[in-house]
């Protein structure tokens, strides 16, 4: 049986969108869409190793929350389906794409892969490989945040950090116990559950005894919402207020938005356990589609200038693989360098 729960249908309260914010959002959502159909293919030619977990039909979820946050300054941590986040992040396509050929050049510096984008720059606090891996970090994050204003009296200490993770991780202790501190001492936090429905090839709904994760943010007096995550315009607005509440000293916010993976649970899975009226009935909400039938209906850009940016990005994923064909492998003299903290 197809599973249809979605969230409420967007009701913008800070207006609509402005031509910026659109291409702004629109640019992002692409990026990442076309970054990891070129993924696939560069997979499938044997250019990257190991596990791939692609994002595709995620978009609207990375681009609306970390485009409502601050570029180079906020906290985002990740999961195993790290690339899109990155890319939002600010971390150049180029350096996404050589650390998945392995390069010197990536931002991991060749050593982390798929798994593992970080950029200190770019306050990428990690792709982490183990489930909810990353929501103590974040929350140290933000613990280091509150702690730097309040205590050592710092006001322009007022950044905010965002952890996303899968519906699967919402069954995990450190959530739970992130989400108690989290709650208690009031930090600027957003967690960001994606939830695609799927734990590799767990029907959530079989996983948990209340599948509405956002109302487990009550147990914790915190304030818990669900959002159409294949809806960016419901997910920047959502993510706004959660980020205006954090910065505002209000506490956190736990976000669930309702999203679908496109594709498998790597690349390496067959994707034969999903029913087929269920991938149907998620494939025709396809996040980009629907937003730029939103920018064209509102009159904010033409067909022809969506192509036109869609040829832009081609040429920036194009120009990242070339960059990463041609960038160094790692130096075998420098195996191991970069396990601690230099100087």
């Amino acid at each position: 049986m197809v599973q249809e729960r979605t969230a409420p249908a967007f009701e913008p309260k800070s207006g609509e969108v402005t031509k910026a914010e659109g291409l702004m959002l629109y640019r992002d959502m692409i990026l990442g869409r076309f970054f990891e159909d070129k993924c696939a293919e560069m997979y499938y030619r044997g250019k990257m190793f190991g596990f791939v977990h692609l994002y595709n039909g995620q978009e609207a979820v990375s681009s609306g929350v970390i485009k409502a946050m601050r570029p180079g300054e906020d906290y985002v941590s990740s999961t195993y389906r790290d690339h899109v986040h990155a890319l939002s992040a600010g971390v150049p396509a180029r350096e996404v794409m050589a650390e998945l050929f392995g390069k010197e050049t990536g931002c991991s510096k060749g050593r982390g892969g798929s798994m593992h984008m970080f950029s200190k720059e770019h306050r990428l606090l990690g792709g982490y490989a183990f489930i909810a891996e990353g929501i103590p970090v974040a929350t140290g994050a933000a613990f280091a945040s509150k702690y730097r204003r309040e205590a050592l009296g710092e006001a322009s200490s007022d950044l905010v950090s965002a952890s996303f993770f899968g519906d699967g991780a919402a069954n995990n202790g450190q959530f739970f116990e992130c989400l108690n501190m989290a709650a208690l001492w009031k930090l600027p936090m957003i967690y960001v559950v994606e939830n695609n429905k799927w734990a590799i090839g767990m029907s959530h709904e079989r996983a948990t005894s209340v599948p509405e994760i956002y109302k487990k943010a009550a147990a914790f007096g915190m304030h818990g919402v669900e959002v159409d995550g294949m809806d960016v315009l419901a997910v920047y607005d959502a993510a706004k207020e959660a980020v205006a509440r954090a910065r505002a000293g209000e506490g956190p916010t736990l976000i669930e938005a309702m999203t679908y993976r496109f594709r498998g649970h790597s690349l390496a899975d067959p994707d034969e356990l999903r029913p087929k009226e269920e991938k149907e009935f998620w494939f025709a909400r396809d996040p980009i589609t629907k937003f730029a039938k939103y920018l064209m209906a509102e009159g904010l850009f033409t067909e022809a200038e969506l192509t036109s940016i869609d040829k832009e990005i081609q040429a920036v994923i194009d120009d990242s693989v070339e960059f990463a064909e041609n960038s160094p492998e790692p130096d075998p003299a420098e195996l191991r360098r970069y396990i601690f903290a230099e100087g």
